[in-house]
């Protein structure tokens, strides 16, 4: 029957395409998230006059910023006074190059960054930030503990659908694109997780510890990039796994019309 290899070809550029797209958006997400990691600016504050809140307590505000022994009230204060931004890896305050409190307030301002230990991602957080006698408490602990582990199974998940549907090109299969579609599928479950445990560890951080007056906040670029990452690994896996699907069901109906 002349229409049988037709329709086959026609199959075959079909899942191709899906398969085509889904490894775009895997890729594209996988940097995206990757990106989101590596920077900084989860979390900006913006202060109206940083340069004069750093003169006005000279150098020991970044002093104390950049110790090892900076409890989360500290370096908060920091951060609101002098223009902070927040990563899952590092914080950050602008001031000025010459902070002595015998000098004028500058505008040649300078960014000094401080990278959290491994030990600090997994430190208690106080009921009272600051306060080692109030208590732990726990909500925050565990978002904070979430929000550093969770990128980095969402990676490993995808690294490993990649590896899979590497194993399912060498062998002209679209079967093990089903694995690659749900290790998708759970890497944007971890990744939706992420940005969750972020945004309710800021809220509860800033009910503690309320902004100034003269301070705003708001989530910055790279909280945007792994918001997008999720549905674009969402996207790759339903694209997986209806391509390995589908083609399974077309292809035991042409097995069974060639048959019959």
């Amino acid at each position: 029957c002349p229409s049988v290899p037709t329709e086959g070809a026609m199959m075959d550029n079909r899942f191709a395409t899906a398969l085509v797209i889904a490894c775009v958006l895997s890729l594209i997400s996988t940097i995206y998230m990757a990106a989101s990691i590596g920077t900084d600016f989860w979390y900006e504050y913006h202060t109206l006059s940083p340069a004069e809140n750093v003169s006005e307590a000279g150098r020991s505000i970044w002093e104390e910023f950049v110790s090892k022994d900076a409890d989360e009230k500290t370096y908060t204060d920091a951060l609101f006074r002098c223009n902070g931004t927040v990563g899952l890896w590092r914080r950050c305050i602008t001031v000025p190059k010459n902070s002595h409190w015998y000098s004028p307030p500058e505008t040649d301002m300078t960014t000094n960054c401080i990278s959290f230990s491994l030990s600090d991602q997994f430190v208690e957080k106080y009921i009272e930030p600051g306060n080692h006698n109030s208590g732990t408490d726990l909500n925050r602990t565990y978002l904070w503990r979430l929000q550093f582990l969770l990128p980095f199974v969402s990676i490993g998940l995808m690294c490993f659908g990649a590896l899979i549907g590497l194993c399912a090109c060498a062998c002209r299969s679209l079967y093990p694109a089903i694995a690659t579609g749900v290790l998708h599928f759970l890497a944007g479950l971890c990744t939706l997780g992420l940005v969750g445990c972020y945004v309710a560890g800021i809220e509860l951080l800033h009910k503690k510890l309320p902004l100034p007056e003269d301070v705003r906040g708001e989530f910055g670029w790279s909280f945007c990039l792994a918001c997008v990452s999720a549905p674009l690994q969402f996207m790759a896996a339903a694209l997986f796994i209806w391509a390995a699907r589908t083609n399974r069901k077309e292809f035991t109906l042409l097995k069974a019309y060639r048959v019959a």
